[in-house]
């Protein structure tokens, strides 16, 4: 070859290996982005699940201390419709060995399914009338009779 002549008879650019290489590592990555994100999605959805189920098992044990009487012992159950979807309850309600003190246990599943997804428990107490730790708190208040505002212009 002489100088200054070019090599027509070759071409420049890319062989059909490295084409095929190329693409089987790219199709790699791309399957275990799809399988990762995969695996997210279901974490995301198992939580959103956790989290809604500990939210009704808590309203349940707030709504039992709400009614303010004694919670009968044994078992109650239903359902109920949150977050657009049906989910089964089931409280189970003990004695702790404490006077006026109860347990419950609280098991919320999908509707129609025995696999709790969540269980919480939580504490009673005896039932109290309503206001009554007002009235303790005003027996407790000093009963003088120049009041706050006396003592505060007396300091002036």
């Amino acid at each position: 070859m002489k100088t200054g002549q070019t090599d027509r008879g070759r071409q420049h650019g890319f062989t059909l290996i490295e084409v095929m290489v190329a693409l089987v590592i790219i199709a790699i990555s791309l399957t275990g982005m799809a399988v990762t994100m995969g695996g997210m999605l279901n974490n995301a959805t198992t939580l959103r699940e956790r989290t809604y189920a500990s939210w009704i098992a808590q309203n349940k044990i707030v709504e039992m201390r709400v009614a303010n009487v004694v919670p009968d012992l044994g078992s109650t159950s239903g359902e109920i419709e949150y977050a657009y979807a049906f989910w089964d309850w089931r409280a189970e309600v003990s004695e702790t060995g404490i006077e006026n003190l109860y347990r419950v246990d609280v098991e919320i599943s999908h509707a129609g399914s025995n696999d709790p997804i969540r269980k919480v428990t939580g504490f009673l107490g005896e039932p109290i009338v309503p206001g009554l730790s007002n009235q303790v708190w005003m027996q407790l208040a000093p009963q003088d009779s120049e009041g706050a505002e006396g003592k505060a212009g007396a300091t002036q």
